[in-house]
């Protein structure tokens, strides 16, 4: 494209993919594969949060609490206009429909699925990582009540299980339109 020609963001805000699913799936990682093997730009809507507020996510999240957190990730999320990206969103996005709405109208979205003893395992390794959870709720409570919101989201579920990130970032691309990636 000539930069001549480039004086205004484009209007058409598709295509992008939008990776969902529960802390420690590998959507921050994944999304960086996903975007170098696109060319396409990626996004963290959690570095976005932390960006935002001048801290870690999870002092965003014990600060407000669960609700307004929520709030505050659907606002972030809601707001992204982009195309020909990759969007990393936080595990919680499920919580709230605008949000997954907005993703949903931006183009598909993927839920990386991953057995819960890999997630605590994960977790369980970044214990800093930030997390939206009610008091006295458990990881194996929260991975329960997100994983028919993620099912119900989701344009497509990726087994993600033992698969590396340029795997999964493969088998993304393999069920991607073609004429969405020459958008």
């Amino acid at each position: 494209m000539e930069s001549d020609k480039l004086i205004a963001p484009p209007t058409r805000t598709w295509p992008c993919v939008s990776l969902i699913g529960m802390a420690g799936c590998g959507k921050s990682t994944v999304a960086a594969s996903l975007a170098r093997d696109l060319d396409w730009a990626m996004i963290d809507s959690d570095n976005l949060i932390e960006a935002l507020y001048g801290t870690r996510l999870q002092d965003v999240a014990d600060a407000f609490g669960k609700e307004k957190f929520l709030d505050v990730e659907c606002g972030m999320i809601c707001s992204i206009r982009a195309a020909r990206a990759v969007i990393a969103t936080g595990g919680s996005v499920v919580y709230k429909k605008a949000a997954i709405g907005h993703l949903q109208s931006l183009g598909p979205v993927v839920w990386l699925d991953v057995p819960f003893e890999l997630i605590e395992e994960r977790i369980a390794r970044n214990p800093e990582r930030g997390l939206a959870i009610a008091p006295g709720q458990t990881l194996a409570d929260l991975h329960n009540e997100r994983a028919e919101l993620y099912r119900n989201a989701a344009t497509l579920t990726c087994p993600a299980a033992g698969l590396s990130p340029s795997q999964i970032s493969a088998w993304i691309r393999e069920r991607l339109p073609e004429d969405f990636l020459g958008a």
